[in-house]
Protein backbone atom coordinates (compact mmCIF):
# COMPACT_ATOMS: atom_id res chain seq x y z
CA UNK A 1 0.00 0.00 0.00
CA UNK A 2 1.11 3.96 -0.71
CA UNK A 3 2.15 5.33 2.31
CA UNK A 4 -1.39 7.40 3.50
CA UNK A 5 -0.84 10.63 2.86
CA UNK A 6 -4.48 12.64 3.98
CA UNK A 7 -7.51 11.92 5.81
CA UNK A 8 -8.88 10.19 2.31
CA UNK A 9 -6.88 7.29 2.29
CA UNK A 10 -8.62 5.83 5.33
CA UNK A 11 -11.62 4.12 6.23
CA UNK A 12 -13.48 4.10 9.70
CA UNK A 13 -15.46 1.38 11.01
CA UNK A 14 -19.19 2.38 11.81
CA UNK A 15 -20.78 1.56 14.99
CA UNK A 16 -22.85 -1.32 12.80
CA UNK A 17 -19.63 -2.92 12.19
CA UNK A 18 -19.04 -2.01 8.57
CA UNK A 19 -16.51 0.50 7.15
CA UNK A 20 -17.10 3.77 5.72
CA UNK A 21 -14.88 5.70 3.73
CA UNK A 22 -13.37 8.76 4.93
CA UNK A 23 -12.78 10.57 1.68
CA UNK A 24 -15.78 12.73 2.01
CA UNK A 25 -14.01 14.45 4.58
CA UNK A 26 -11.61 16.22 2.32
CA UNK A 27 -13.31 19.99 2.19
CA UNK A 28 -13.88 19.90 5.97
CA UNK A 29 -12.44 20.55 9.27
CA UNK A 30 -12.36 17.23 11.07
CA UNK A 31 -11.37 17.03 14.94
CA UNK A 32 -10.57 13.14 15.64
CA UNK A 33 -11.04 11.98 18.89
CA UNK A 34 -10.98 9.13 21.64
CA UNK A 35 -13.45 8.99 23.72
CA UNK A 36 -15.09 7.29 26.79
CA UNK A 37 -18.18 7.47 28.89
CA UNK A 38 -16.98 6.89 32.51
CA UNK A 39 -14.15 8.93 31.86
CA UNK A 40 -12.89 12.08 34.44
CA UNK A 41 -13.05 13.91 30.44
CA UNK A 42 -16.08 12.76 29.59
CA UNK A 43 -17.57 15.71 30.23
CA UNK A 44 -15.53 17.48 27.52
CA UNK A 45 -18.63 15.98 25.26
CA UNK A 46 -20.23 19.13 26.03
CA UNK A 47 -18.01 21.42 24.70
CA UNK A 48 -17.30 18.93 21.32
CA UNK A 49 -21.04 19.07 20.74
CA UNK A 50 -20.81 22.82 21.06
CA UNK A 51 -17.56 23.40 18.96
CA UNK A 52 -19.86 20.95 16.46
CA UNK A 53 -23.03 22.85 16.17
CA UNK A 54 -20.95 26.49 15.97
CA UNK A 55 -18.72 25.24 13.44
CA UNK A 56 -20.23 22.82 11.19
CA UNK A 57 -22.26 25.23 9.17
CA UNK A 58 -18.97 26.54 7.97
CA UNK A 59 -16.93 23.05 7.66
CA UNK A 60 -16.24 21.82 10.55
CA UNK A 61 -16.56 17.49 11.31
CA UNK A 62 -16.13 16.09 14.98
CA UNK A 63 -16.17 12.27 14.76
CA UNK A 64 -15.74 10.46 17.66
CA UNK A 65 -13.96 6.86 18.49
CA UNK A 66 -15.07 5.53 21.66
CA UNK A 67 -12.29 3.53 22.98
CA UNK A 68 -12.06 0.98 26.24
CA UNK A 69 -8.23 0.76 26.36
CA UNK A 70 -7.99 3.30 29.13
CA UNK A 71 -9.00 2.23 32.35
CA UNK A 72 -12.10 0.03 30.55
CA UNK A 73 -13.45 3.33 30.75
CA UNK A 74 -15.70 2.54 27.98
CA UNK A 75 -17.44 -0.64 28.46
CA UNK A 76 -20.80 -0.66 26.74
CA UNK A 77 -21.87 -1.89 23.02
CA UNK A 78 -22.25 0.44 20.43
CA UNK A 79 -25.82 1.00 21.76
CA UNK A 80 -25.24 1.70 24.71
CA UNK A 81 -22.80 4.54 23.84
CA UNK A 82 -24.83 6.04 21.69
CA UNK A 83 -27.78 6.54 24.46
CA UNK A 84 -25.99 7.48 26.89
CA UNK A 85 -23.98 9.67 24.44
CA UNK A 86 -27.13 11.07 23.18
CA UNK A 87 -29.06 11.43 26.70
CA UNK A 88 -26.13 12.59 28.84
CA UNK A 89 -24.23 15.14 26.64
CA UNK A 90 -27.19 15.63 23.99
CA UNK A 91 -24.55 14.67 21.52
CA UNK A 92 -25.66 14.55 18.03
CA UNK A 93 -21.86 14.45 15.83
CA UNK A 94 -20.55 10.93 14.28
CA UNK A 95 -20.05 8.72 16.81
CA UNK A 96 -18.02 5.52 14.81
CA UNK A 97 -17.55 2.46 16.32
CA UNK A 98 -15.56 0.98 19.16
CA UNK A 99 -11.90 0.74 18.74
CA UNK A 100 -8.36 0.42 20.14
CA UNK A 101 -6.29 3.37 19.41
CA UNK A 102 -2.69 1.51 20.36
CA UNK A 103 -1.40 -1.87 19.28
CA UNK A 104 -1.77 -4.05 16.81
CA UNK A 105 -6.09 -3.67 16.23
CA UNK A 106 -5.50 -0.30 16.37
CA UNK A 107 -6.59 1.01 12.87
CA UNK A 108 -4.19 2.82 10.18
CA UNK A 109 -6.04 5.60 10.65
CA UNK A 110 -4.81 6.04 14.34
CA UNK A 111 -1.15 5.19 13.45
CA UNK A 112 -1.30 7.94 10.84
CA UNK A 113 -2.73 10.29 13.26
CA UNK A 114 0.34 9.63 15.46
CA UNK A 115 2.44 9.68 13.37
CA UNK A 116 1.45 12.50 11.56
CA UNK A 117 1.50 14.54 15.36
CA UNK A 118 3.24 12.43 18.15
CA UNK A 119 2.78 13.80 21.73
CA UNK A 120 4.77 14.99 24.22
CA UNK A 121 8.56 13.86 24.01
CA UNK A 122 7.87 12.11 20.27
CA UNK A 123 5.52 9.63 21.51
CA UNK A 124 3.32 8.13 19.36
CA UNK A 125 1.22 6.03 21.45
CA UNK A 126 -2.33 7.58 22.95
CA UNK A 127 -1.55 8.18 26.66
CA UNK A 128 -5.67 8.29 27.59
CA UNK A 129 -9.16 9.51 26.26
CA UNK A 130 -9.84 12.37 24.87
CA UNK A 131 -6.40 12.92 22.62
CA UNK A 132 -7.74 14.75 19.98
CA UNK A 133 -6.68 15.99 16.27
CA UNK A 134 -6.97 18.28 14.18
CA UNK A 135 -6.83 17.83 10.30
CA UNK A 136 -7.24 20.62 8.03
CA UNK A 137 -9.13 21.52 4.54
CA UNK A 138 -6.82 19.37 2.45
CA UNK A 139 -7.44 16.33 5.09
CA UNK A 140 -3.51 16.52 6.77
CA UNK A 141 -2.79 16.47 10.09
CA UNK A 142 -2.19 20.10 11.73
CA UNK A 143 -2.12 19.53 15.20
CA UNK A 144 -2.47 16.85 18.22
CA UNK A 145 -3.96 18.05 21.49
CA UNK A 146 -3.59 16.19 25.04
CA UNK A 147 -6.81 15.17 26.67
CA UNK A 148 -6.68 17.97 29.46
CA UNK A 149 -7.33 20.36 26.26
CA UNK A 150 -10.68 21.54 26.51
CA UNK A 151 -12.73 21.74 23.57
CA UNK A 152 -13.39 25.39 23.71
CA UNK A 153 -9.03 25.87 23.91
CA UNK A 154 -9.42 24.77 20.59
CA UNK A 155 -11.62 26.84 19.32
CA UNK A 156 -9.39 29.55 17.96
CA UNK A 157 -7.31 27.15 15.70
CA UNK A 158 -10.25 25.31 14.14
CA UNK A 159 -11.81 28.92 13.46
CA UNK A 160 -8.14 29.86 11.35
CA UNK A 161 -8.51 26.53 9.78
CA UNK A 162 -12.26 27.26 8.66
Amino acid sequence: MKDPRTIADFTALLPDGSDVSLADRLGKVVLVVNTASRCGFTPQYTGLEALWRQYRDAGLEVIAFPCNQFGAQEPGDAAEIASFCSLTYDVTFPMMGKIDVNGKAAPALWDWLKARAPGLLGSKAIKWNFTKFLIDREGHVVRRYAPTDKPESIARDIAKLL
